[in-house]
C-alpha cells in the first residue's frame, strides 16, 4: 500500500476520533480538539491526492477510498450538527442527498467509459462545508460567530444545489439511452 492510500487510511480513522471527542460531554476543550482532528482530516484529503498525483501513485484503491473517505468524514460532522440541533435536519439531508445522487451519477458515467472531474463550483461549495463545519465544531456563541455560522449553512446548502445542477447538466448525455 502506498503513502496516499495510507493517509487516506488514516482519515478513515480519524473520524471515529474526531465522532468520541466531539459528542462525548464534558471532555476539556473538546471542540476545539474535534476541530483540529477535523482540519486534519481535510487537509489530508488535498496531501494525499497531491501525493498521488505528483508521484504517480494514482490506484484504483485510492480512487474508490478518496472519495468514500471525504463523504464519510463530511456526513459525519453532518450528522453531528443535527443531533447537536445546530443545522436543521432538511439542510442535512438536502447536502448528504447530493452526495448519493453524484456518486451514483459517476458510476453510470464510469460505465460509459466517462470520467467526471470535480468543478470548480463542487470545490466551493467542500470548502463552504470545511468552514461551515469548523464554525459549528467550535461554536463560539458569539453574535459574529453565529451569523457567520449561518452564512456557511446556507451558502453550503446553495452550492450544493447549484453544483448538483451543474454536474446534471453539463453530463446529461452520460444519462441518455443512446449514450454507448
Amino acid at each position: 500500500m502506498n503513502l496516499p492510500n495510507k493517509i487516506t487510511i488514516a482519515r478513515v480513522f480519524m473520524i471515529p476520533l474526531f465522532l468520541v471527542i466531539y459528542l462525548v460531554p464534558n471532555i476539556p476543550f473538546g471542540n476545539y480538539i474535534a476541530a483540529a482532528i477535523f482540519v486534519i482530516a481535510c487537509l489530508t484529503d488535498a496531501l494525499d491526492g497531491y501525493l498521488a498525483r505528483k508521484y504517480h501513485l494514482v490506484t484504483n484503491f485510492g480512487k474508490f477510498m478518496d472519495p468514500l473517505a471525504d463523504k464519510l468524514l463530511v456526513s459525519a460532522a453532518l450528522i453531528c450538527f443535527v443531533e447537536l440541533k445546530l443545522v436543521p435536519a432538511w439542510i442535512i439531508i438536502v447536502i448528504i442527498s447530493r452526495e448519493f445522487i453524484i456518486s451514483g451519477f459517476r458510476l453510470v458515467a464510469s460505465d460509459n467509459g466517462v470520467v467526471i472531474a470535480a468543478s470548480n463550483i463542487a470545490k466551493f461549495k467542500t470548502t463552504a462545508q470545511m468552514i461551515m463545519s469548523v464554525l459549528l465544531i467550535v461554536n463560539f456563541n458569539l453574535p459574529v460567530f453565529n451569523i457567520l455560522e449561518q452564512i456557511f449553512i446556507y451558502l453550503s446548502l446553495i452550492l450544493t444545489l447549484i453544483s448538483l445542477v451543474d454536474y446534471l447538466f453539463k453530463n446529461r448525455r452520460v444519462l441518455s439511452e443512446n449514450n454507448k
